[in-house]
């Protein structure tokens, strides 16, 4: 039994913070009624990359869906998915500004279809904002976030962050939400509606450049500081025999790595005295380190000696370095799915281990319309002519291959 079992969800979501919290869903059970758009569907079914015309973006996003594609326009279409919400425990959405408004696809309306539902919007900025007019990509609410103010080098211009981080960790905080959103109807009876903003998400993960101010005053001022820490070190990235490696040394660490160095008077060096002072004579520590770490045959072998002596250290992996590596594999982490049309495709695993449900469900992403008859007929008791009629009208479309 999944954990999810019985969940219903009616999946408005596309390309990837939305998707990202209905997959979670799936792999946990959730039954995941995906409503596409026609003609076209979710564009994330055109993102790279892609073979035969089928995006390996959609289908780790979507695997283990329901697609029903509808036309949206039609009045018909609309009044499937009235009847619909009526069937489902969760609605997910994270269209564009005024999209889900304008068809009357609210909350507010929904609710009075089925006072229990749970409702969750996902955007840039948020349903319920002075800025919830703007339309916004992850690249855009790392901006506003100031995430890209602090990231990249010290005398360069802000840099984004290489994978998908705002859209991901929005996806991951619309999973949390709705699971105890859940929890209290199970408890009350009472749905509610979840308002995710991407910006927020991510803003809240400042571990200290919010508060800074408040404790320092004026002479704080959050900027970017590279590839080593500004405050304390040595904490970066450093040069290793082949490759790029992290050190992350605080004070308890310190006599540990003095010890792995060979170095043990670095430890009591008026330079390095304490964290403070070490990191404003970082620049001669790296030096020293990346020196002792020149002289070792591979990465391998730096991360073996510093950890003897239980410095954190990890290589710099390059994310096709993963596939193979054992941590990955073992932890479930690459995973190989099934698709009809790409076959064998490797995918990140599921990020959380449940005692009680060690297994996640096994999934293949839909062909756009694929599961129409299925859903009309067994959740809205449409017989085959009916189904026909709406697929004749154009209401509802669908891929065959």
């Amino acid at each position: 039994m999944m954990m999810l079992d019985g969940i219903r969800v009616l999946d408005f979501t596309q390309y990837l913070a939305g998707p990202s919290i209905t997959r979670l869903m799936a792999e946990m059970g959730a039954e995941i009624i995906k409503i596409e758009q026609a003609p076209g569907g979710d564009p994330g079914r055109l993102l790279p990359v892609l073979r035969d015309g089928r995006s390996g973006f959609f289908v780790q996003q979507n695997r283990g869906k329901q697609s029903l594609c509808l036309d949206l326009h039609a009045a018909e279409a609309q009044d499937l998915v009235r009847r619909l919400v009526a069937e489902v425990d969760v609605v997910v959405e994270n269209a564009g500004p005024g999209v889900m408004e304008k068809r009357g696809f609210t909350y507010d309306a929904f609710k009075a279809i089925n006072p229990s539902l749970v409702m969750a919007s996902v955007s840039a900025f948020g349903r319920v904002s002075p800025l919830s007019h703007k339309t916004g990509y992850d690249w855009i609410a790392q901006a506003f976030s100031g995430l890209m103010d602090v990231t990249g080098p010290a005398d360069g211009p802000p840099h984004p962050v290489g994978i998908g981080i705002c859209d991901s960790n929005a996806g991951v905080h619309g999973f949390a939400a709705i699971g105890y959103a859940l929890f209290h109807r199970l408890r009350t009876g009472e749905g509610q509606y979840i308002d995710l903003s991407m910006v927020d998400a991510v803003y809240h993960m400042h571990e200290y450049n919010v508060h800074g101010r408040s404790v320092m005053g004026d002479e704080f001022q959050p900027r970017r500081t590279g590839e080593h820490h500004e405050l304390i070190a040595p904490f970066g990235v450093f040069r290793g025999p082949r490759g790029y490696l992290v050190i992350a040394v605080l004070q308890l660490q310190w006599k540990g790595l003095c010890a792995a160095l060979g170095r043990p008077e670095l430890e009591h060096d008026e330079r390095f005295a304490d964290g403070g002072t070490r990191a404003r004579n970082r620049h001669a520590l790296i030096a020293i380190i990346e020196e002792w770490a020149a002289g070792f045959a591979d990465d391998e072998a730096v991360v073996a000696a510093l950890e003897a002596h239980r410095v954190p250290a990890a290589p710099v992996m390059n994310p096709l370095d993963t596939l193979e590596h054992p941590y990955f594999v073992e932890r479930g982490m690459v995973r190989e799915v099934d698709d009809p049309i790409l076959g064998r495709v490797q995918v990140p695993g599921f990020p959380f281990k449940f005692s009680a449900q060690p297994e996640v469900a096994e999934a293949i992403a839909p062909l756009l319309g694929e599961h129409n008859e299925a859903v009309l007929s067994g959740l809205l008791g449409l017989d085959a002519e009916a189904i026909a009629a709406l697929a004749s009208a154009g209401v509802i479309r669908s891929e065959r291959r």
